[in-house]
């Protein structure tokens, strides 16, 4: 009880929502245009942030413009830019969209406004079980709001694989018994990274450290087993792990054509999305490994120097709302999970975000936390130092 009146107390001196009533910071934001710097790279995602900024427009009067990135690094070298122009007001962007390690660089730099999340008035319905806290381990203090959350998955089609891997030693043998059907995405592309963190996690032997700011030693230590392990298993891949695929969308791609038998995405509801537009059979289906897959919570965030600072709290609180958290998770629209708690919420709110379509990943997979993020870098450095001569695929 300490510690959360003491965290309460901070919150109220750091945070510019909680030093003044929400209906204040609604009249400031009125008018204001809001830059949201996100990744742009998908259609479904670029019409729901339209959507949102419509819905913040007509109800708050602040207009949204989607800044459509490739990578967040670019933004996090942009307001580092404007910090060292001593750029303190008007900064190019009001919100980010980011989590890991582009959140830690962004924490570590001071290119983050004062703690405003907790304060949100929908931040009230968020659950508290998901990692919202912590991102990549880092405390996040107030500094991002959660948005979504992600699962990593694989996926496999009934016809072919009708009773899937449940861990990686499994996986191994499975890749074995099918020289060539398996493969995973070339690191330093997300989903190639990610399995490279799934395996570590369940191989090392000592898994706290993942947990801990990532050390010459510690690192020796703890990601052995998984160099261990891939030199057994990419003799076994597609092309001997000698080419890798260029991205988790293009394993599933493979995965229709027939050359590979599994995929991989960070979406748990990929599955309805891909078989809804015909990529893949409704014989798709998502499994997990027995001992969980690794999760996290994607957030928004805002810059020290934004121009819009009120303006980004409203978005930011609006995208937090049962009904925007609804609409997102719907495969129609997105499938992006919620990251709200079903039970704090009205009867019809909680169905919407409680339903599940076929094929997700199931709700009985457990969620594995992220490593720091400091061991990101440290994992896609030495897998190209051993492997990077290794192609693309086709």
């Amino acid at each position: 009880m300490k510690h959360t009146l003491l965290t309460t107390l901070l919150l109220a001196l750091l945070s510019p929502v909680a030093s003044a009533n929400w209906n204040d910071t609604l009249a400031q934001a009125r008018g204001q245009t809001v830059y949201f710097n996100a990744w742009g790279g998908s259609e479904p995602i670029n019409r729901y942030i339209a959507w949102a900024g419509a819905e913040t427009q007509k109800r708050y009067g602040v207009t949204v413009k989607h800044v459509k990135i490739a990578d967040t690094a670019e933004v996090i070298r942009r307001v580092a830019a404007e910090k060292a122009a001593a750029r303190r007001q008007g900064g190019s962007v009001d919100l980010v969209w980011l989590n890991g390690e582009n959140f830690r660089a962004m924490k570590q730099q001071g290119l983050l406004s004062a703690a405003f999340a907790q304060a949100l008035p929908n931040w009230r319905y968020v659950d508290r079980n998901l990692p919202v806290e912590h991102d990549f381990a880092e405390p996040t203090q107030g500094l991002e709001s959660p948005w979504g959350g992600a699962q990593l998955t694989f996926i496999a089609e009934r016809n072919t694989v009708a009773t899937p891997p449940d861990s990686m030693l499994s996986l191994l043998a499975f890749a074995q018994k099918h020289p060539g059907r398996v493969s995973y995405p070339k690191p330093p592309q997300f989903h190639g990274t990610s399995f490279l963190k799934q395996a570590l996690l369940e191989l090392t032997p000592t898994p706290a450290l993942l947990q801990q700011p990532v050390t010459a030693a510690n690192f020796a230590r703890a990601s052995q087993p998984l160099w261990a392990y891939l030199e057994r298993l990419h003799p076994a891949l597609w092309r001997q792990g000698k080419a890798f695929p260029a991205s988790g969308e293009q394993t599933l791609q493979m995965m229709a054509d027939g050359e590979l038998l599994l995929g991989i995405s960070f979406n748990p509801n990929e599955v309805p999305n891909q078989v809804a537009s015909a990529r893949l059979p409704k014989t798709a289906y998502s499994y997990g490994h027995k001992a969980g897959m690794l999760a996290n919570v994607h957030f928004v965030a805002i810059p020290f120097n934004a121009k819009a600072a009120a303006g980004a709290q409203v978005l930011a609180n609006f995208l937090l709302s049962p009904e925007a958290q609804a609409r997102k998770a719907d495969i129609a629209v997105w499938g992006d999970p919620s990251v709200l708690d079903a039970a704090k919420l009205p009867a019809a709110q909680q169905a919407a975000l409680l339903k599940r379509a076929p094929g997700s990943l199931p709700a009985s997979v457990r969620a594995l936390p992220e490593p720091h993020a400091s061991w990101v870098d440290a994992l896609e450095k030495e897998w190209l130092r051993r492997y990077g001569q290794a192609g693309g695929s086709r």
